[in-house]
């Protein structure tokens, strides 16, 4: 089968949705599938060493991706046009797959549908406009929601089936108007073998954070614990990689010196492991009004490393879910920074409490979240069944 990915991060970036493509090509390719990523220039993350898929990639030039907002519509732009016409060059697919970088991308999937007679499925990483519109971007019945809300529908509408990341997202999905039966809910994974447990460490208890810092993602209820907790040796903060609120948490423990917090940069996949395995506990943050539009993708990280979560935002987050049901961590509403600081107080003399729930995270992480039980899902979806035994690990 030729199948055709669109997603402007891809390998060697090491942004969310370009590793967990890279993960899936990286399969299709090995089952005997003629794969072709069009991608942009890799300026998100962190590079990634290790080889990439065998998979054909073309890349947009000359613009790569930046955070700047000129930057950005310049580099979507570039992108887009990159992603019509290599579309329209390369053979004609059987499938294509579209992420939601940059956004409305799944338009241009709706066009090569149509224009080539290839089946479409839309991959949600972050549901537009609900995002911009829970983050205050912009308002529900702005004309840029009501514009981008009705081209997204659109493609759905038109498209053979969109993936979810949970269940909160799905639910959103079907709010919007889209069929049940068009909707289907794949997990994001992490890999079993690349993330492993290793033994707990002794006293401070510690909060480790990896990855982006968005605005999607609550930082004051942290920052009230961390104040209650100041002074207080049992006690360590780690907010490891980056994104456009580390700053603002950083001059925020600056300014009020605590010092049982530090800020190490972003670490690639080969020190992934050992660095989630330094904390005790595996945060993960979430405003309560993006429920559903986002799903964090650093919860599988965690639980690969045996680690307990600990979410701060709505109990009906996929997160808050996946603790309710595995009893693998827990789950304080944002704002409920006394509860929080109860709760660390109580954990710290229960040790063993913390390790069973790891020892829980784990499984249920073998179970049910393993890359190849998610790449497995993506392409039964697609209809992309094994032509040869995969070669890959």
């Amino acid at each position: 089968m030729r199948i055709l990915c669109l997603n402007q991060f891809f390998h060697p970036d090491t942004a969310a949705t370009g590793q967990i493509l890279s993960d899936l090509t990286r399969e299709l390719a090995a089952q005997g599938h003629e794969v072709t990523v069009i991608c942009g220039k890799s300026a998100y993350g962190e590079s990634d060493p290790a080889a990439p898929p065998p998979v054909t990639i073309v890349r947009s030039k000359p613009l790569p991706f930046s955070r700047s907002y000129h930057g950005r519509i310049g580099s979507y732009a570039s992108y887009f046009i990159t992603a019509i016409v290599q579309s329209l060059r390369c053979r004609r697919p059987d499938v294509i797959l579209t992420l939601t970088t940059p956004p409305l991308l799944s338009l241009v999937g709706t066009l090569i549908k149509h224009l080539r007679g290839a089946r479409h499925f839309i991959w949600e990483m972050d549901l537009y406009p609900d995002v911009a519109v829970d983050l205050g971007l912009f308002g529900a019945d702005s004309l840029v929601a009501r514009t981008i809300g009705s081209l997204a529908d659109y493609s759905r509408d038109k498209a053979n089936g969109v993936i979810a990341l949970g269940d909160d997202m799905s639910e959103r999905l079907i709010n919007r108007g889209m069929s049940p039966d068009k909707v289907h809910v794949v997990q994001n994974w992490a890999d079993r073998a690349e993330i492993r447990p290793h033994p707990f460490q002794e006293l401070p208890l510690t909060l480790y954070y990896s990855g982006n810092l968005g605005l999607a993602h609550d930082i004051s209820t942290i920052q009230q614990v961390m104040l209650s907790v100041a002074g207080d040796d049992r006690f360590k903060f780690v907010f490891a990689g980056g994104g456009p609120q580390r700053k603002t948490l950083q001059d925020f423990c600056e300014h009020h010196g605590l010092r049982q917090v530090t800020f190490p940069p972003y670490c690639g996949r080969a020190q992934l492991s050992h660095n989630l395995s330094t904390g005790h506990l595996g945060l993960v943050t979430q405003k309560p009004q993006t429920t559903g539009s986002i799903v964090p993708s650093k919860v599988y990280g965690i639980m690969a490393a045996g680690r307990p979560l600990l979410y701060i935002g709505s109990r009906c987050a996929t997160p808050a879910r996946i603790i309710d049901h595995f009893q693998c961590g827990w789950q304080v509403e944002a704002g409920a920074s006394e509860a929080l600081v109860a709760l660390l107080k109580r954990l710290v003399n229960r040790p063993d409490e913390i390790r069973e729930a790891g020892a829980r995270a784990r499984q249920a992480f073998i179970d049910n979240f393993d890359r190849r039980i998610g790449v497995a899902r993506i392409a039964a979806i697609i209809g992309a069944e094994p032509r040869r035994a995969a070669a890959t690990a």
